[in-house]
């Protein structure tokens, strides 16, 4: 397999065009399609579905493209290994994680991991949805939940468990809650996204419909307006651990059920090859995590 055309196919899933990928590597439109037409004879398969305007993966292309990426960093790595100037990790380090948690727990550790690694970029999304990382060509994706049944490859790097939590003032005036029904009593802050509260109890995992006069699709808004004593919000410990440890916020234990347990989780489009930028981050958020969670 030419590597060359291998990596002339991951340029054209990235822009879309032959005509645009021609532009990119300096060569002809027609060249790129002769390229790509011998890479997928040597395959066997169409990759792409070609059209007048844009081009798009089939399936087998989908299925082929984190191992035409796997093959261009294991050349690119092997190569690094030998050059004297290579300090590291190297390349461009794609990652998507969710806003509220890569603000406090990714972006801090940017500037060392750059630091630390003079050949490495780092591209970092932060964002509530679920992306598709194979075809975004995204390195890692960190998510928090009970993870559903993947074709992905996923590795746990800490605990998550959800708490509730209210400012000291909101329970002074409103009292503490005590049990699941206590709940309805309350003004609960909520994120759009997690519609009703989740618990378990006795193995069994269920939901609670909350009401509230504020529901947002952001972490930090729920859990500002938490801090302000506007009411009771289920956030992940990792969300309100600052304030929880300096007193602005307090955590709420209930006699009857308890908030379900989530994980952190580095989620990887194969593990066939795994490039050393994203071993190295995946090594240093579960090191600072673990630091934040003893200390």
């Amino acid at each position: 397999m030419n590597l060359h055309d291998v990596s002339l196919f991951l340029v054209i899933t990235e822009t879309r065009s032959l005509t645009q990928a021609a532009k990119r590597q300096g060569i002809s439109a027609m060249a790129v399609s002769r390229r790509l037409a011998s890479l997928e004879r040597e395959l066997g398969t169409r990759l792409l579905q070609r059209t007048t305007r844009s081009v798009s993966l089939t399936q087998e292309g989908m299925e082929f493209l984190p191992y035409a990426q796997a093959l261009i960093e294991a050349e690119t790595g092997a190569r690094a290994l030998f050059s004297p100037s290579t300090q590291g990790a190297v390349g461009l380090l794609r990652i998507t994680a969710p806003s509220g948690f890569g603000r406090r727990n990714i972006l801090p550790l940017i500037s060392e991991l750059l630091a630390d690694n003079p050949e490495l970029s780092i591209d970092l999304q932060l964002s509530e949805d679920v992306v598709d990382i194979v075809g975004r060509g995204i390195d890692v994706a960190i998510r928090i939940a009970p993870l559903k049944d993947s074709t992905l490859i996923a590795r746990k790097i800490a605990d998550s468990p959800r708490v509730i939590c209210a400012s000291p003032d909101y329970l002074k005036v409103n009292g503490m809650p005590t049990s699941v029904e206590d709940l309805k009593k309350h003004h609960c802050l909520r994120l759009s996204s997690v519609p009703q509260w989740i618990f378990e109890r006795g193995g069994d995992v269920f939901r609670v419909r909350v009401e509230g006069r504020f529901i947002s699709d952001n972490v930090e808004g729920v859990r500002e307006l938490c801090a302000q004593g506007l009411g009771l919000a289920q956030l992940t410990r990792w969300d309100v651990m600052k304030e929880i440890r300096k007193g602005t916020l307090v955590e709420i234990e209930l006699s009857d059920a308890r908030p379900q347990d989530l994980s952190v989780w580095a989620v990887l489009p194969t593990t066939r090859y795994l490039p050393l930028r994203v071993s190295t981050f995946i090594d240093k958020l579960k090191s600072s995590l673990t630091l934040l969670a003893t200390s």
